[in-house]
């Protein structure tokens, strides 16, 4: 079992930064494939970064390749989402999830813990 907790959402003016962290209970948490995903409302959840388990494969959507950087620290029990040169396009709800599988995926039915999300707010 693994509980993830995200935090360091917030409101941000576009072309700002934020970094978003997701802290993992339990000693196992270097065997997963870590992803992150946004849902806007009225919008479906949606892929935004993930990074394999050993953190040397790492893989983004086309929205946000070269803004926003994902990262981990195994030793820490925690993933992180940097944020850079945001978009009013890119508020949402933020989530972290973990998945067993051995390589970055983008489906969310894939992964198996979630956390509770937090919300990012860009202005224009």
């Amino acid at each position: 079992q693994v509980q993830l907790v995200e935090s360091g959402g917030g409101l941000v003016q576009a072309g700002g930064s934020l970094r978003l962290s997701c802290s993992a209970s339990g000693r196992t948490f270097r065997r997963y494939t870590m992803g992150w995903f946004r849902q806007a409302p009225g919008k479906e959840r949606e892929f935004v970064a993930a990074i394999k388990w050993s953190g040397d494969s790492t893989y983004y959507a086309d929205s946000v390749k070269g803004r926003f950087t994902i990262s981990r620290n195994n030793a820490e029990n925690t993933v992180y989402l940097q944020m850079n040169s945001l978009k009013p396009e890119d508020t949402a709800v933020y989530y972290c999830a973990a998945t067993r599988l051995m390589v970055v995926s983008t489906t969310p039915q894939e992964y198996d813990y979630w956390g509770q999300g937090t919300q990012v707010t860009v202005s224009s």
